[in-house]
């Protein structure tokens, strides 16, 4: 008898060493595949194709989780998550936008999750919060792009946007609407080379004001307009795919964003949310943000072809948590410049 009861003793500390490893494995990686299942609600800036790319590749490894995407210019969305807020349910379980400015204002109200996903030792120091509750996932640079079927000689400086070639030849994305026009105007105004003088003179030379980025890399394109202030991504792929357009990186310097992704606090599938973020900071994710055309944040993933990676850029930047302070009254500065646009 005392030997059955050693031997029930011996397997059941085995089954509960079992269980501690698998629920370590768990906590630690978002769980095995197999363990991945439910609902997931992704709210992203990103464009549509290239959400629905990542999330194909998310569900090649997780194919029991159905991701549903929301996507809008980064301000639209952190309105739509402030009003489920205020409703009393947050909707959304993993958050995809712009800029770290964004997600320091969701920090500040206690909406998101701490997670150090296993990835980050991947990922550069300085584009992890170190609280862990976001993290960038990219690195993408606004840069001045120029049709090349209009502009013979090409600048080198953002000046050329209050000058008489770009009278009302110029085109930009709205800081209202698209979160990293939001960053570029924060940080803009905030140099020594710019301040508000730059925008006021952007305003004087009649430069159109967008909705997003989109918008503004299709005018230029189209030689709708000659100039434009937009990321350097979708310029590099329109380049590629045979559009007069091109990108340059002024001898200023260029405002950076790492478009970083974080989980809700109120998410209802913890695991796949995890899991998500995994994804998209392992070397599969990042690997398929490349081929998709965004410069990749995690090391020794090389940038795609026409862009800088964040080595080779001059970087304009400003104290994050002036910006995060800030951001109301810069839009409020802004509206009152431009109008509501």
């Amino acid at each position: 008898m005392a030997k059955v009861k050693q031997l029930l003793s011996f397997f059941l500390i085995l089954f509960l060493l079992a269980a501690c490893s698998s629920n370590s494995s768990s906590s630690n990686n978002g769980g095995e595949s197999s363990d991945i299942s439910g609902d997931l609600s992704f709210y992203t800036s990103q464009p549509d194709e290239d959400a629905q790319k990542l999330v194909d590749a998310f569900n090649e490894k997780y194919p029991d989780v159905n991701v549903e995407i929301f996507r809008s210019g980064t301000e639209e969305v952190i309105s739509k998550i402030q009003a489920e807020q205020q409703a009393g349910e947050v909707q959304a379980d993993v958050l995809l936008v712009a800029d770290a400015v964004t997600f320091e204002s969701l920090k500040a109200e206690d909406m998101l999750l701490s997670y150090k996903s296993n990835e980050i030792s991947e990922i550069p120091e300085e584009f992890v919060d170190k609280d862990g509750m976001y993290t960038g996932t990219k690195v993408m640079a606004t840069i001045l792009a120029i049709n090349t079927d209009k502009v013979t000689n090409a600048p080198d400086s953002w000046q050329v946007l209050a000058s008489e070639e770009a009278k009302e030849q110029a085109i930009m994305p709205s800081p209202l609407y698209s979160g990293a026009a939001a960053y570029n105007l924060g940080v803009f105004t905030r140099g020594d080379e710019f301040n508000w003088e730059f925008y006021e003179k952007l305003k004087d030379n009649q430069i159109m004001v967008t909705e997003g980025n989109g918008a503004v890399q299709q005018a230029v394109a189209s030689g709708e307009k000659a100039y434009g202030m937009v990321v350097d991504y979708i310029v590099a792929r329109a380049k590629a795919e045979g559009s007069p357009i091109d990108l340059i990186y002024p001898k200023e310097g260029v405002p950076v964003i790492t478009e970083p992704i974080a989980i809700m606090k109120e998410t209802k599938n913890e695991k796949a949310a995890k899991a998500f973020v995994d994804f998209v900071l392992s070397e599969d994710g990042q690997n398929l943000a490349a081929e998709i055309g965004y410069t990749p944040i995690r090391k020794g993933i090389k940038a795609p072809e026409g862009l800088k990676t964040i080595e080779e850029m001059k970087v304009l930047n400003a104290e994050l948590n002036e910006l995060y302070q800030d951001r109301e009254a810069d839009k409020e500065e802004f509206s009152k410049l431009f109008g509501d646009q």
